[in-house]
């Protein structure tokens, strides 16, 4: 049985309009991308879906209490939740450098939590 899903890319600017055609949960055909860039975010989307995970953990002696991280590479989408969830239990403590890692292979995905700015030491 062959079920036709449409979608929007997000590789670019251009925002293609593609329609999948999927078969058996394999994509056989995509079209109305304007590059093959658009065919492979349609295959991934479809199959495999990923995304980025940007969020704060907690940071002790730090200008902030909270420090932005943002994961190294996209996560699984259904695994974000999880992932943000566990950076609730983490706190680090200042002074942190910018692309320092906060959690290395978070829950096992083999993706990195790293800091996306740097933190230093509050001066009282």
């Amino acid at each position: 049985m062959s079920e036709t899903k449409i979608l929007n890319c997000i590789v670019c600017p251009m925002g293609c309009e593609m329609t999948a055609t999927i078969e058996g949960g394999t994509v056989t055909n995509v079209t109305g991308n304007t590059c093959p860039r658009g065919a492979k975010y349609a295959q991934e989307e479809i199959t495999a879906p990923k995304r980025m995970l940007t969020s704060t953990v907690r940071i002790t002696g730090g200008l902030l209490p909270l420090l932005p991280v943002v994961s190294k590479n996209p996560l699984p989408k259904d695994k974000v939740l999880a992932c943000a969830e566990h950076l609730r239990t983490i706190t680090v403590e200042a002074p942190i450098a910018e692309g320092a890692t906060i959690c290395e292979n978070i829950l096992g995905l083999g993706v990195d939590i790293v800091a996306s700015r740097a933190m230093d030491v509050h001066a009282e």
